[in-house]
């Protein structure tokens, strides 16, 4: 692919594929950065220190303490979006460089970032398995398959 055809798949006016990608990637990346300052929150409501210089933040004689449940619920569905939305992103670029098919792609961007939400209300709440577990396999079935389809691209 010429440095023209690629400036052309990376670009909104141009590509639909991209404009979409953007769109789902960009309520994913948002929801990922809000989980930080969600933590940060719910350590000082909670009076959850990890951190001996943090505990002049809340008041006099809180310890340090990683026991929190709710602090830790939060931080654990924060990982897990690290570890699945960020392969998304860099899989969904490398996706929208294989020219795939508009419709398909926007229902592949779709169920990913339904699939990841759900995940988050479903870790939070916390929501009876096996709805997490559900979320969590659609979105990696996606991920999948925008890698195969990458992959198949690539040796033509």
């Amino acid at each position: 692919m010429s440095a023209f055809n690629m400036a052309d798949q990376l670009s909104y006016i141009d590509n639909p594929v991209f404009s979409q990608f953007a769109f789902y990637g960009s309520i994913l990346i948002g929801k990922t950065v809000l989980m930080s300052p969600l933590t940060g929150l719910f350590r000082m409501k909670n009076e959850t220190f990890s951190n001996p210089e943090d505990l002049k933040l809340g008041a006099p004689g809180i310890k340090v303490n990683f026991n929190d449940q709710t602090v830790e619920r939060i931080r654990r569905c924060h990982q897990n979006d690290l570890e699945n939305i960020l392969p998304f992103a860099v899989i969904g670029v490398l996706y929208v460089l294989s020219d795939p098919l508009p419709n398909v792609a926007r229902r592949l961007f779709q169920t990913f970032t339904a699939a990841r939400l759900i995940h988050t209300v479903a870790y939070l709440a916390p929501l009876p398995q096996p709805i997490r577990f559900l979320a969590f396999g659609v979105g990696a079935v996606v991920n999948m398959i925008m890698v195969g389809r990458v992959i198949i691209c690539g040796t033509l």
